[in-house]
């Protein structure tokens, strides 16, 4: 897998990992906000016996782009859509727009009291 595309995978999965993390708990609230019922969305509370497992993997996702947008920058070959600057701020930018966004989903549990 080329670099850039890892970079933007770890941050999709990471993404994705949070939106399970948060399926238990915020999910039927976004639903009644939404106007949808029934019994069905509240059978998203099965999934809180998963919210450790999805947040850690998550956590994880986010540590691998970390390390791939900065600590450990992979160099690239002239003409790989990489070793463009812009393309590397704009991966960087991404990700400082999903990780609060995702962290955010993911503590949701501790301040769904205020919601319900």
């Amino acid at each position: 897998m080329r670099p850039h595309r890892a970079t933007i995978g770890s941050l999709l999965m990471g993404a994705a990992a949070a939106l399970g993390a948060s399926a238990c708990c915020a999910g039927p609230l976004l639903l009644v906000v939404l106007g949808v019922g029934g019994a069905w969305g509240s059978r998203l509370s099965a999934l809180q016996p998963f919210q450790p497992l999805f947040v850690v993997v998550s956590v994880a996702f986010f540590a691998v782009a970390f390390r791939k947008l900065y600590v450990r920058a992979e160099a690239c070959a002239t003409g790989e859509a990489c070793a463009v600057r812009s393309v590397r701020h704009r991966q960087r930018v991404i990700f400082w727009v999903v990780v609060p966004a995702a962290l955010t989903l993911m503590s949701f549990p501790l301040y769904a009291s205020l919601f319900y």
